[in-house]
């Protein structure tokens, strides 16, 4: 298992579904150009990704007290950037169905992971800059697929026993990932955007995280937010004390408002404990049923 593999393995991968593409298409102009009836209706268009959306943009994570029953209130109550990282969430799922439990995790837990990363970024930037917020949500919520992408080819692989023991024992994913391939599933999630022409800032974003960085001052801004939601949130710590505290300090590092980010942080984490509270008693409820 070598980065060239991986390189291949993005190359074979399919090229977007027949709806996600039209969708790309309808994007591809900028978010600032939506035709946003043309959007809704192509949406509406296909049963399974309207479910999908609805299902997941009613997650308890998001907070909603009513349901939100229709793709145009989707649209209107998230906008268009949050609709289209659904959009890219639900092709995503579709091409890669590759297992997460070679992490210790169950898919479940990994959705959450998603979800909460992009409810951070959220929650957090929208007091420091709306404009920027609402750009990378998205990319937070779909940021992780490099890893999806990974797990594949290691379950193809002889490395799994091998794979799973290294990832269990480290404490620095990134560099675990960087000394097994000389990449990170971050820079692969990038190729992958880039394979299926996604938007190039995406890719931009995610390359630069971890090696290629930008000079633009903008670029730089964007990949530090990112950096500080997955140090708060990862496969490793979804929203620990220690977790919380070195995103922090990372804040702080780049001149914004650590507090205020501790503040919001500690926040989306009691919203995902109770989650988890209201699950187990559903559980065991059906459990006695």
């Amino acid at each position: 298992m070598t980065f060239k593999h991986i390189v291949t393995d993005i190359e074979s991968i399919a090229p977007l579904s027949n709806t996600p593409y039209m969708i790309q298409q309808i994007y591809s102009c900028g978010t600032q150009n939506i035709d946003i009836v043309k959007l809704v209706r192509t949406i509406e268009k296909d049963a399974a990704l309207t479910a999908n959306i609805l299902k997941m943009i009613n997650a308890p994570i998001y907070g909603f007290s009513k349901k939100i029953a229709s793709v145009s209130q989707a649209v209107t109550l998230f906008g268009t950037d949050m609709i289209y990282g659904l959009v890219l969430r639900y092709a995503t799922q579709e091409q890669l169905k590759a297992e997460t439990d070679i992490y210790g995790i169950d898919s479940k837990t990994f959705n959450d992971i998603c979800q909460l990363q992009s409810t951070l970024m959220l929650q957090w930037y929208s007091k420091i800059d709306l404009r920027h917020a609402q750009f990378m949500a998205p990319l937070a919520l779909i940021m992780e697929s490099g890893k999806l992408v990974l797990a594949s080819e290691v379950m193809k692989s002889s490395y799994v026993k091998e794979f799973t023991l290294g990832y269990a024992k480290t404490k620095n994913v990134v560099e675990f990932e960087y000394e097994l391939l000389g990449t990170t599933t971050y820079y692969i999630s990038g190729m992958l955007f880039e394979h299926w022409n996604l938007e190039p800032l995406y890719v931009e974003i995610l390359k630069g995280l971890d090696f290629e960085r930008s000079d633009s001052q903008k670029v730089e801004s964007y990949i530090n937010s990112l950096h500080v939601i997955r140090t708060a949130v990862n496969l490793k710590q979804i929203l620990t004390k220690s977790s919380i505290e070195e995103a922090a300090k990372f804040v702080d590092e780049i001149g914004l408002d650590a507090e205020h980010f501790k503040k919001v942080a500690k926040r989306v984490r009691e919203q995902y404990n109770q989650i988890l509270i209201n699950r187990m008693k559903k559980s065991t409820t059906g459990t006695q049923i």
